[in-house]
C-alpha cells in the first residue's frame, strides 16, 4: 500500500460491508479527497478487536493527515481506535453514531436472538465507559430526524427526534466541534447527497454548512 499525504477512511455500520459507503466515498473523491472504504466483521469481533484492526489498516496507509467518516457503529469503532492508538491528525465525521448508547440496541440485547444479531461490538459499547479523549481532533456529528426504520419497530418509544434507529440526543459527543441535524433516515444517510456534501464541508473546514 503506497503512502499518501492525506487520506479519508470511511467505516460502515452494523450488518454492512465497505461497499455500503461507496456513494459517500465517490462524493469525497470528486471533492478532492483520497477516500478509501474499510470493511470489518461488525457482528463477530469484539469492539477492541475491530478498533485495533482499523488502527492497523490506518497506519498502513502511511498518511501524514488522516480524516475519518463513520456511519453508526463505524463511528464507534473509529472513536475507539483514536482513543487507544497513536494515529495521524485529521478531522472526524460521525453520521448516526450512537455515542451515548442506543435505546433500540438495549431493547434488542434483552433477548437472546436480539443479542446475537447485535453482535459483540455493539454489546461491548453498551457496557463500556465511553472514551472522551480523541487526541484533540475536530469532530463533526450528523444526526437524522426522519424517524422511519427498524429501530422504531424495536423501540416504539425511541426518543424524538430520531432517524428511525438512533435518537438525535444519542449522537451527542463531548467536545464535538459542530453538529447538524438533517431530515434523513439512518440507512438513508448512506445515499444522501446532503450528507455527502456536509461531510466534505466538515473535512475541509471543520464546520458544517448551516443555513442561516
Amino acid at each position: 500500500m503506497s503512502a499518501r499525504p492525506t487520506a479519508a477512511v470511511l467505516v460502515h455500520g452494523l450488518w454492512m460491508h465497505g461497499i455500503a459507503m461507496e456513494y459517500q466515498r465517490r462524493h469525497l473523491l470528486r471533492a478532492g479527497f483520497d477516500a478509501v472504504s474499510y470493511s470489518y466483521p461488525s457482528v463477530r469481533n469484539s469492539l477492541a478487536e475491530n478498533a485495533d484492526d482499523l488502527a492497523r489498516f490506518a497506519r498502513d496507509l502511511e498518511a501524514s493527515c488522516l480524516h475519518w467518516v463513520g456511519h453508526s457503529l463505524g463511528g464507534i469503532v473509529i472513536l475507539c481506535a483514536l482513543a487507544h492508538a497513536p494515529l495521524p491528525p485529521g478531522r472526524v465525521v460521525l453520521a448516526g453514531t450512537p455515542y451515548r448508547g442506543s435505546r433500540a440496541a438495549e431493547i434488542l440485547e434483552q433477548h437472546v436472538l436480539g443479542a446475537q444479531l447485535l453482535g459483540r461490538s455493539v454489546r461491548d459499547w453498551l457496557a463500556a465507559p465511553k472514551p472522551a479523549d480523541f487526541g484533540g481532533r475536530e469532530i463533526g456529528v450528523i444526526a437524522g430526524s426522519a424517524g422511519v426504520g427498524l429501530g422504531r419497530v424495536v423501540a416504539p418509544a425511541l426518543p424524538q427526534p430520531n432517524d428511525g434507529a438512533v435518537a438525535v440526543e444519542e449522537t451527542d459527543v463531548p467536545g464535538a466541534r459542530d453538529k447538524i441535524v438533517l431530515p434523513v433516515t439512518h440507512t438513508g444517510m448512506l445515499a444522501s447527497r446532503t450528507v455527502a456534501r456536509q461531510t466534505a464541508a466538515f473535512l475541509r473546514t471543520g464546520h458544517f454548512e448551516h443555513r442561516r
